[in-house]
């Protein structure tokens, strides 16, 4: 579903990727990991046509995103953002409809509404809660109506971002399963950047270690303990001796 292939990219003199190579196969959730700073976030924007690389190619499901009309391609996205991302300004439902409401994907305002109460209850959600405002919902809640938003219009691709960034161990377990049950369902394509390692094991068919601009592993996560490779064996295990400088 998803072919990046000797993607580069820089800013200025900070040369961020430098030869991306990775597929992600229809239907399955792909974990990326690595340090901070290595370039994940900038692949997501390349994948999404937010950012164009400098060299290499990147396919969505055999078409090139540089040439790929904009609306409908980005019609096919969904996104949980780390930190949620939420309207402060809108009620819960509209957060959650925003691509409902607007644009291509528009419905009657009554009907997008009814979807949002659905999805709500999907992600554990009570119909009650639609009409308040993030501000007045726990982290863990934003978290969900996040997801709920990512979801509320079918999308065919869904990527996370950082999706259990400051959630205690036990609801980002909840934020963990429900993402991996709601892409099962859905059928969708997943792809996730995370430092959250047991994130990665909960939801991850599929694992690629990103360093440096490039992706030095990839394989299916029931290998990634023993992988033999010294890039994700020291990330996993959290060492601080290997190929991997530590910023001091």
């Amino acid at each position: 579903m998803i072919r990046l292939d000797d993607v580069h990219k820089s800013f200025g003199p900070n040369r961020v990727l430098r030869g991306a190579t990775l597929e992600v196969a229809r239907g399955t959730s792909t974990v990326i990991i690595g340090g901070s700073g290595t370039g994940k976030s900038v692949m997501l924007k390349c994948i999404l046509g937010l950012v164009t690389p400098d060299r290499g190619t990147i396919e969505v499901d055999g078409t090139d995103v540089t040439q790929a009309p904009r609306d409908a391609f980005l019609a096919r996205f969904g996104m949980l953002f780390q930190g949620g991302a939420l309207f402060d300004s809108l009620p819960v439902w509209q957060n959650v409809a925003f691509r409902l409401l607007r644009g291509s994907l528009k419905r009657p305002k009554a009907e997008a509404r009814e979807i949002a109460i659905e999805k709500l209850r999907r992600v554990g959600l009570k119909p009650e809660m639609a009409d308040l405002f993030p501000s007045e919902l726990s982290g863990g809640m934003q978290k969900r109506v996040g997801l709920a938003r990512a979801i509320a219009a079918e999308p065919e691709i869904i990527f996370f971002d950082e999706p259990t960034t400051g959630l205690d161990p036990i609801m980002a377990g909840v934020i963990n399963a429900l993402i991996r049950e709601i892409v099962t369902e859905m059928g969708a394509t997943a792809l996730t950047i995370t430092h959250d390692m047991s994130s990665v094991r909960a939801i991850a068919d599929n694992v690629a270690m990103l360093h440096d601009g490039t992706i030095k592993w990839t394989g299916p996560v029931a290998r990634m303990d023993h992988s033999g490779d010294p890039y994700l064996d020291q990330f996993i295990h959290g060492r601080a001796e290997g190929p991997i400088e530590a910023v001091r």
